[in-house]
């Protein structure tokens, strides 16, 4: 079970966007993650004529490393760390380590 999984609202912890929230958009194998408006990179992009894309600069979202993000914790208000925890009826869910409330919802 992953500790950071798509749609989780994230803080970033290091780097030059320390601070910002996003949600995460995707995950890759080599353990980085794309966060909403967060790690903003320049792309150039080359036009083609043929499917009607216009060419030029544009700003998209970069992979960040998961040792970077954290899960947000709205009742704390901070980033918060990820344990894992088995429910009465057999499920694993993450749990937040300060409170112990439960992450996953459904």
């Amino acid at each position: 079970m992953q500790r950071i999984k798509k749609g989780d609202e994230v803080i970033v912890i290091a780097g030059r966007d320390k601070g910002k929230r996003g949600n995460v958009l995707s995950l890759t194998k080599d353990d980085r993650a794309y966060v909403d408006n967060v790690n903003l990179v320049k792309k150039h992009k080359r036009g083609n004529p043929n499917t009607g894309e216009t060419g030029g600069i544009v700003e998209q979202e970069a992979a960040i490393h998961l040792s970077n993000i954290a899960l947000y914790n709205a009742a704390t208000d901070k980033a918060d760390r990820v344990g894992f925890k088995t429910l009465e009826d057999g499920r694993k869910v993450r749990v937040f380590k300060s409170n112990g409330e439960v992450v996953d919802l459904a």
